[in-house]
């Protein structure tokens, strides 16, 4: 009988499982770590989650249960999961990337929302978009978005910087952009002009890139007149080591790498690139002449970041960058160089339940030089007209508080400050000897106070209400006396603006499928130094400043419908949009004579850019991807100026399309993706657009063809090729007014290593 008292308790606790622990790596397609994943365990009504580390793993210990799922989620994946059971020594969880509708902006609202779920046009270049398009400039990638377009036709591997604009939407492109452009939150338009350096963000850095359409003053003030472009680099908490080496035709080098450490709480990382091209000739054959040479460029660009986190709540980091590069433009005397430091420092707390909050700091100096020419008009001689000299620093700073309040409304509200002081000093010549000189420039601050409320108010409704107050100040300020003859310097009044900027939006779900979208805004720019101080020469057009230029202002809306399908593998999104901007700046021809064009910046009375912009993405296998997108843009001057006393000055002019806005956009994308091998085509049309406001000098419609394919060697050392402008198309892509065409075929073909997890 003790006998079975003692057996009984034995028999009945073998029949309870032993804890066990559950053993697991996450991976993408290609078998590279995806560190940061969530892992959720569930048995019944028992639930745990861990979070993988640096090499993709997780771990769960003391499961006591038979049976049960790990479902694995990632920013930029699909979610995953995998049965378990005891016995099973270890879980392989591969995640595939997120669709279009599964994606997550951090952009358009400042915090995490799906795409799906925002009124706001986003479209978002993840890594996998990135490694199948054959260009290797960041702007060259963004012309696969519908809207998107740079003053001119122009690529930053050949192209003069200050033509680096960004135009979203039928603003209107020009040298100074009507995006913003950010890089981890912190801006890289140029602080005296507002052009972009490309080039500054090392390619292998990129984790993604963001582009939210419509006017976003509301949320990040002056520079955010038709949208924001975020570049969102890959996190510095992982042990990583990514690197591209390629080589190409016109003597086409180029590296770029990433790579980072984690040791505690600590994590260090360093990011740099080098590109190289002999160029090509951008006149065309039959009217070039002795003086045309290759357009061509160098650069070098490298940052180092430090970074402390505190546990799960928060943390700080900083990074050093430096930026340089050299361009011959064209013509032997045509150069310009560019130097660049900048200090950024930011840190991240979660208070619980005071909610979130970030700050940061930013300051830069840099050198622009540049020099000037003038060209017979049978392009056998040129002569040097102008110097240029463009110091410029920068300093500023954000601070943002984000709360959830329950589970239907949450707030976010944030100040910002920017510090701009600039100045050109030029040097005049003619016959080649040095015969005036002139300064201009100013100092311009501006500060930004922001709200948002988004409210769910209904389960199928969700309200956004934001505003934002900036004032803009320009002081200090001085110029040539007489803009058409800059010699010496003259002090010029103070000025400032006061601007409100709300925005209004709604999305209602009418079925767990399909959801409508309304919104309306109004949003600001301030002109730049460099449009208020410095002149310009472009071949045979000099553009004067104006330093009475005002601020420009845009009020706008826009409606539309969002539709997924097949499992969230299919997304339409399709928009109507409708912008007015009053008081545009633009270059408005002055006079004509055989050898020189004279323009001038200034403020038209208004301009109205509407039109319609579509996309669709889909998934059509876990290997194949396929996505478009057309975007029909109809903008026009609708009243010359500002001032009734003017508006009889240019009349001509009303009715005129805006220069550099073509009519009709389109782009498609497809790819193909297993564990070995990648194959990828894009293609891009553009219609007609002038490159002038009096529509006189016409660049015609081009279509190109990109493709690029990679073959994995062995996990994490890949071979590929890849190829711009397939078909060998030379497209027009400036009148100045002698025609210049755009590059040539590209080829380039290399060698991509990544280890560790992204």
């Amino acid at each position: 009988m003790a006998l079975l008292l003692l057996v009984a308790p034995l028999s009945l606790r073998s029949q309870v499982p032993e804890p066990g622990h559950i053993f697991g790596v996450v991976t993408d397609q290609t078998g590279a770590a995806i560190a940061g994943a969530e892992a959720v365990f569930t048995s019944g009504s028992f639930a745990a989650t861990q979070l993988t580390d640096t090499r993709g793993e997780f771990t769960f210990s003391q499961i006591a249960a038979e049976s049960g799922v790990v479902r694995v989620s990632a920013a930029g994946f699909r979610v995953g999961s995998m049965n378990w059971r005891p016995g099973m020594s270890s879980l392989q969880i591969t995640l595939l990337p997120a669709t279009a509708a599964e994606k997550m902006t951090v952009t358009a609202n400042r915090i995490g929302v799906r795409v799906v779920e925002n009124a706001t046009s986003v479209t978002i270049l993840s890594v996998p978009d990135l490694d199948a398009t054959a260009a290797f400039r960041v702007d060259d990638i963004l012309r696969q978005v519908p809207g998107f377009s740079l003053f001119r036709r122009t690529t930053s591997r050949a192209a003069n910087p200050t033509t680096q604009g960004v135009s979203l939407r039928g603003l209107g492109a020009s040298g100074a952009s009507r995006a913003l452009v950010l890089s981890d939150g912190f801006p890289l338009n140029d602080p005296f002009g507002g052009w972009v350096y490309w080039d500054r963000a090392p390619r292998e850095s990129i984790g993604s890139v963001e582009i939210a359409s419509g006017g976003a003053s509301h949320l990040y003030g002056s520079d955010a007149l038709g949208g924001v472009i975020n570049i969102l680099r890959t996190p510095v908490d992982r042990n990583l080591v990514s690197l591209e080496a390629a080589y190409g035709n016109q003597n086409s080098p180029d590296l770029s790498l990433a790579a980072s450490r984690t040791m505690g709480p600590w994590s260090v990382a360093i990011a740099a690139e080098l590109f190289r091209t002999n160029g090509y000739i951008a006149v065309p054959a039959d009217l070039r002449g002795a003086v045309d040479t290759p357009v061509n460029s160098q650069d070098a660009t490298g940052d180092v970041t430090a970074q402390r986190k505190f546990g799960e709540r928060g943390g700080i980091f900083v990074r050093g960058s430096v930026f340089g590069e050299s361009r011959h433009n064209g013509t032997p005397l045509q150069t310009n160089s560019t130097t660049i430091r900048e200090l950024d420092l930011g840190g991240n707390w979660d208070a619980h339940q005071l909610g979130a909050f970030q700050l940061r700091a930013y300051a830069s100096r840099q050198n622009l030089d540049q020099s000037f020419s003038s060209i017979v008009s049978d392009r056998n001689s040129e002569s040097l007209t102008r110097t240029q000299r463009v110091p410029a620093q920068q300093v500023g700073f954000s601070a943002q508080w984000q709360r959830t309040l329950g589970t239907r409304q949450h707030l976010v509200a944030g100040l910002e400050e920017s510090d701009i002081h600039g100045q050109t000093n030029e040097q005049g010549y003619f016959g080649g000897h040095p015969t005036s000189t002139s300064e201009g420039g100013g100092r311009e601050v501006n500060w930004g106070a922001y709200g948002e409320d988004i409210i769910r108010v209904a389960p199928d409704w969700l309200l956004t209400a934001s505003g934002r107050v900036d004032h803009w100040q320009n002081f200090d300020a001085f110029a040539p006396p007489n803009p058409a003859q800059p010699v010496g310097a003259a002090p010029l009044p103070d000025r400032s603006e006061t601007f409100f900027s709300p925005r209004l939006a709604v999305l209602h779900k009418l079925t767990g499928h399909v959801s409508l979208t309304a919104s309306s805004y109004r949003a600001f720019r301030a002109p730049t130094l460099n449009e208020l101080y410095r002149g310009f020469r472009a071949g045979n057009v000099f553009t004067e400043a104006n330093s009475n230029l005002h601020a420009e202002r845009l009020t706008g809306a826009e409606g539309g419908a969002i539709a997924t399908g097949w499992s969230q593998r299919l997304m339409l999104r399709g928009n109507f949009f409708w912008n007015q901007v009053t008081r545009p700046v633009a270059n408005v021809t002055l006079g004509t004579t055989p050898s020189l064009i004279t323009r001038q910046r200034q403020n038209l009375g208004s301009t109205v850019s509407q039109g319609l912009e579509l996309e669709a993405s889909s998934q059509l296998s876990g290997s194949v991807t396929v996505s478009g997108g057309y975007q029909y843009t109809h903008a026009t001057v609708t009243n010359f100026s500002v001032d009734p006393a003017l508006a009889g000055l240019n009349p001509s002019l009303v009715g005129l399309n805006l220069p550099q806005i073509p009519r009709h956009q389109f782009d498609f994308q497809a790819r193909y993706s297993r564990q070995f091998i990648l194959l990828a085509v894009q293609g891009r049309f553009g219609g007609n657009q002038f490159d002038d406001d009096q529509n006189t000098l016409l660049l015609r419609r081009y279509f190109t063809l990109d493709a690029t394919a990679s073959h994995r060697l062995r996990p994490g050392v890949d071979l590929f090729v890849a190829v711009e402008n397939l078909l060998n198309q030379r497209y027009d892509v400036g009148r100045t007014p002698v025609l210049s065409v755009g590059p040539p075929i590209l080829a380039r073909a290399g060698l991509r290593l990544r280890f560790g997890s992204r």
